[in-house]
């Protein structure tokens, strides 16, 4: 029971009405009831007969789980019904779905993986969702270009992660905070009010079997830290790696560290691996919100202006200090001023040894 606690209903309230923002908090309760469900078809796993792969393709050109089907339903039917959007965008779907109808078209625009990280879902491992809300046009339906709204513009974001409990970690400007479902009386409970990320770190995530692909800048940082306190960092690290987003991405905000996925040379036609509109813009969202930053190494994660509704874009956030180390590192080589990294062919510290 959670007598005297705060829901998740009582605290978006609490944000938001004194701003004359009731359609927003309500927009939200509808998130955690797709949340709720999704949570109840996950802890089910193998039982439901929800495993495994289809014979399908989502418009990134990756083999659709079983789950990632039921759970961009249950957002899709969630959000439909509501009243709230006028139109969504999801990773499992090439292009929005608009909401026809007028008098069921809501002030706002819904963008969201249903279910990151859904290649762990066989080896039940966590995984998550991740959304974003942005304002809709007013008296129309909405066109692609109204979705092309820089992270600055979100309304409000966050994550769920199914895990040995489920969680839902959300902004609306004012602070991340998490709630976790108790599953006997099926509400969000805050559990983890204004979350702030710790500016240092002795942790990072990143794919290591990218390695020989990655940017000088990002290969200087990574064998930094691997030197550990025999090397200018003066302190041992930890690395961490899950492949899924939004449980890397939750163990950093909950104890700090820096999450990366970075540009690399791996495939010439993608800048980034992670999408910008749902994956990168409402992760920094949270990050930043958390005293966090969110970077593409280059710039800032939120100002971008997005080109399409699936853009992809390189993604470093976490604890302020590492990522703007990150940050430091990528101007020293693009200007040229390291010269260990400013020539990486012939550098005694570069990617060829």
């Amino acid at each position: 029971m959670h007598l005297g606690r705060t829901t998740l209903s009582k605290f978006l309230i609490q944000q938001l009405q004194a701003e004359g923002k009731s359609d927003l908090a309500a927009l939200l309760v509808d998130v955690a009831a797709a949340v709720k469900a999704i949570s109840s078809m996950t802890a089910k796993g193998g039982l439901a007969d929800i495993l495994g792969s289809l014979e399908t393709e989502n418009i990134q050109g990756e083999t659709q789980k079983k789950l990632d089907v039921l759970s961009d339903q249950a957002f899709i039917n969630t959000f439909q019904l509501g009243g709230l959007v006028a139109g969504l965008a999801s990773e499992e779907n090439d292009e929005p779905i608009p909401v026809t109808d007028p008098q069921n078209r809501g002030p706002f625009l819904a963008v969201f993986d249903p279910l990151d990280g859904s290649s762990n879902i066989d080896v039940n491992v966590s995984v998550g969702s991740i959304f974003s809300i942005l304002e809709a046009p007013k008296g129309r339906e909405p066109e692609m270009g109204d979705y092309l709204q820089p992270g600055t513009k979100q309304l409000a974001a966050g994550y769920a992660i199914y895990g040995p409990s489920t969680m839902l970690v959300i902004t609306v400007g004012k602070g991340t905070h998490g709630f976790t479902l108790d599953r006997e009386v099926g509400n969000f409970v805050l559990t983890h009010p204004d979350i702030q990320i710790p500016a240092d770190t002795s942790e990072f995530a990143i794919n290591t079997s990218n390695e020989r692909f990655w940017e000088p800048p990002i290969h200087r940082y990574v064998m930094e830290c691997k030197a550990g306190k025999t090397d200018i960092r003066g302190r041992d690290f930890n690395m961490r790696w899950i492949a899924s987003m939004v449980a890397d991405v939750h163990r950093i905000l909950m104890r700090g560290g820096v999450f990366m996925y970075p540009k690399d040379t791996k495939d010439a036609s993608r800048p980034g691996r992670l999408r910008l509109m749902y994956e990168a813009n409402p992760m920094s969202f949270v990050i930043e919100q958390a005293g966090g930053l969110g970077s593409t190494g280059r710039a800032r994660i939120m100002d971008v202006q997005p080109e399409n509704i699936h853009q992809r874009i390189p993604v470093v956030v976490g604890s302020r200090n590492e990522v703007e180390r990150i940050e430091k590192y990528h101007r020293e080589y693009d200007s040229g001023a390291d010269s260990q990294y400013s020539s990486p062919l012939f550098s005694d510290r570069s990617l060829y040894r």
